[in-house]
């Protein structure tokens, strides 16, 4: 791989992808420090200092997906969250509406249709995720455990909350611009960089807390078992999501005038984790819904301290056996309505292709369908193996919660963004380094 980068910077044109990437991912951590205005930076450094370790378990997800720059309540505060649940909503309600779906068969265009919808879509829900930020912040309610969280917005004026609110929306704005500049003009997939980077961002600060709240060796026993976990968990990771199921698909040959066509052999690679990260996005977001509801209710009734006693911390029994279901659940419906069987049957019968043994048609449709059920329960089980082990092998070393940036979510989506991208360098590299048959 590292032979791979150096070739890649050696070709001129990789090169400028290259450092133009690094150049966007630069301005994206710059504008993750920029304190929004009307905000007191010192209240909020010393309620950063201060957080509990439940606050942290709530607001960690949208905190961990912006690299940190939501508990710091800067102008990146939002990161790239509300184009993630923007890309999700639009590909849920394709198979909902007629009309997206209609797009979604139209090719380009109906792709750039659907990608501007995606875009407006974003910029609603950065306003409602910035309205509720700010309130949150303005309530003290965003640092719970702080002494000075009723002075993060020192003048919670109209004026001051609508300019923060605006502030924030643009700063996510500009965050979906450069992803979509770095789609363009650089290496990879433009947003799932900026969230790997995000991610990635709040590592070396995760293990040094490790490491400072370890008692063996001064804690230094405790940092390389993290780290030796860590490289397990990754390879793990990286054997699965590499595994795959292959159909193998044959297409009859055809005579049109005096040439043949078809008489080829394929085969459709269905992987073991089809769903990705998405089932444990969707099980968090879910598992926060309760807590977020205590956190904001004033009531003293008893379902409020369940609630916190049981779901708000992510090492009790209850909250884990709820979100390794949850899991489970949105795995099956995810690919449920990500992979349509009939329209693949349906496209495999136009163009004259079969699959050894079955039949054209309805029958294709219903030994995918059952090949998908079945490699399915395996990656749906792996994913909550993989959501709840890190966390579980990590609480014993102190400061590890159902976010904690080497759980599931972060190690699924750092290995995925990477291997994507390693593997467009090395798809580059083979395009310009082609020999030709003279040599």
């Amino acid at each position: 791989m590292l032979t791979g980068f150096a070739r890649a910077f050696k070709t001129p044109d990789l090169r400028k992808k290259l450092l133009f990437t690094l150049a966007i991912i630069v301005l994206y951590r710059l504008g993750a420090h920029v304190p929004v205005p009307g905000v007191s930076y010192e209240a909020v450094q010393m309620c950063v200092d201060q957080a509990s370790e439940g606050n942290n378990s709530l607001f960690g997800l949208v905190n961990m997906f912006s690299g940190g720059a939501l508990l710091q309540i800067t102008i990146f505060a939002l990161g790239i969250m509300p184009y993630i649940t923007a890309s999700i909503i639009l590909q849920l309600l394709t198979v909902v509406i007629p009309r997206l779906e209609a797009l979604k068969k139209e090719g380009q265009s109906g792709t750039a249709k659907i990608t501007q919808y995606t875009r407006y879509l974003t910029i609603a829900l950065a306003i409602l995720q910035g309205t509720g930020l700010v309130a949150t912040a303005k309530s003290g309610a965003l640092f719970s455990g702080c002494s000075v969280a009723n002075q993060v917005v020192p003048n919670p004026t109209i004026f001051t909350i609508a300019v923060m609110v605006i502030t924030m929306t643009a700063g996510t704005a500009i965050v979906m611009w450069l992803g979509e500049l770095i789609t363009d003009r650089g290496i990879g997939n433009g947003m799932s960089i900026l969230m790997f980077i995000s991610i990635a961002a709040g590592f070396p600060g995760a293990l040094w807390a490790i490491k400072e709240s370890g008692k063996l060796a001064q804690g230094w026993i405790e940092f390389g078992t993290v780290i030796l976990i860590g490289f397990v968990m990754v390879a793990l990771v990286v054997f699965v999501e590499q595994a795959q199921r292959r159909i193998p698909v044959q297409y009859a040959k055809r005579m049109i005038g005096r040439r043949s066509y078809g008489g080829t052999s394929t085969y459709i690679p269905l992987k073991v984790n089809q769903a990705g990260v998405i089932p444990v996005i969707f099980a968090s977001s879910l598992l926060y819904i309760p807590a977020l509801i205590a956190q904001f209710s004033s009531s003293t009734a008893g379902w409020k301290t369940w609630i916190e006693a049981h779901f708000v911390k992510g090492d009790h029994p209850y909250y884990i056996a709820t979100y390794f279901l949850l899991i489970v659940f949105f795995a099956f419906f995810y690919v449920a309505i990500s992979f349509n069987p009939e329209e693949v049957a349906d496209n495999m019968k136009k163009y004259g292709g079969f699959i050894p043994g079955i039949r054209a048609g309805r029958p294709t449709a219903e030994y995918l369908s059952y090949v998908l059920n079945r490699i399915t329960w395996p990656g749906s089980l792996y994913l909550g193996l993989i959501a709840l082990v890190p966390t579980m092998a990590l609480a014993g070393f102190g400061g590890a919660n159902a976010n904690f940036p080497f759980g599931g979510t972060s190690i699924l989506i750092i290995v995925g963004v990477g291997l994507e991208t390693v593997k467009q360098i090395e798809s580059q590299l083979q395009q310009r380094n082609y020999e030709g048959f003279l040599r």
